[in-house]
């Protein structure tokens, strides 16, 4: 590349004033937020076409999802409501047990946390045979919380 090959003539503006070169990396710049506006219209369009599909559906089908979900919810809710009820029982179980045996409710509990910890950290992977192996994929996947819960 020769330097005569590499020199440009300035054009003055229309007022008379110099041009500022532009950075070298600008186009670069340039280039990269033109990228960016893509990626968000392609976002936006993506959204656009969620919108108009729920749009298009008749109103009897959003209200049937409506309706389905709200079934789904209520029998999340019974289930938790069962699950409290058999939960109560069974603490309730273990503390007549405890006091048969002479074993104080601090003591109690403090196994139970043992046993929940021990379940959390796989030391005890299926407490002797009585969880199934779906009980405990469904553990495996809310170690993050149970933990912050039985610290």
């Amino acid at each position: 590349m020769s330097l005569l090959s590499s020199l440009t003539i300035a054009q003055l503006n229309p007022d008379g004033s110099v041009p500022v070169p532009e950075a070298p990396d600008a186009q670069a710049q340039a280039a990269a937020a033109a990228l960016e506006r893509e990626a968000q219209l392609e976002t936006l369009q993506e959204q656009m076409e969620v919108l108009q599909e729920v749009l298009a559906k008749p109103l009897k089908d959003v209200l049937a999802e409506h309706a389905q979900s709200q079934k789904t919810a209520a029998a999340w809710e019974a289930f938790g409501a069962m699950w409290m009820l058999s939960q109560r029982a069974m603490r309730r179980v273990a503390m007549e047990l405890a006091a048969q045996q002479g074993v104080s409710e601090d003591e109690v509990v403090a196994r139970a946390l043992r046993y929940a910890n021990a379940v959390l950290n796989t030391e005890d992977e299926d407490l002797g045979g009585t969880l199934a192996p779906a009980q405990l994929a469904h553990i495996a996947r809310h170690k993050p919380m149970l933990r912050k819960q039985f610290k």
